[in-house]
């Protein structure tokens, strides 16, 4: 059974790969910082829908009410719908035309190594997993 069945491990390699590729875009936007015209680039955000092939992932989960006596409880609306993108609005562009601003470009570049060391460690804590559920009992 190879390992990319499994949807976590696929999603987990595919995450990973986003953030090798993004993280060549923004080497690339930081190497042209200094030419006329260059227009920064990055990649749309990572959609774990996509990732995983499935089109959908889980539903919402709520809480179980077992009591009359338990207050009822909702099913949040999804987290995703209450955060925003940022364009970036907030910085300036060149008079040459340059929109590759660095302090930007080194938060995106930190953000990104830290997201894929978070991936990767789940990657590698999993596979840690499920060679212990394999072997069993020492």
């Amino acid at each position: 059974m190879a390992l990319d069945s499994i949807p976590m491990f696929a999603v987990l390699k595919s995450k990973m790969n986003w953030h090798q590729q993004r993280q060549t875009l923004l080497a690339q936007n930081v190497a042209n910082a200094d030419t006329p015209g260059y227009k920064g680039r990055d990649l749309a955000a990572f959609k774990v829908e996509q990732a995983s092939g499935r089109g959908q992932i889980l539903p919402p989960i709520g809480m179980a009410r077992t009591s009359s006596a338990h207050i009822q409880g909702s099913v949040m609306a999804d987290a995703r719908s209450n955060f925003g993108s940022d364009n970036g609005g907030g910085w300036e562009i060149t008079p040459e035309g340059n929109g590759v601003v660095l302090e930007e470009q080194m938060i995106k570049v930190t953000g990104n190594a830290y997201d894929y060391q978070v991936a990767s460690t789940l990657y590698s804590r999993s596979l840690g997993i499920l060679k212990t559920a394999i072997r069993g009992r020492s």
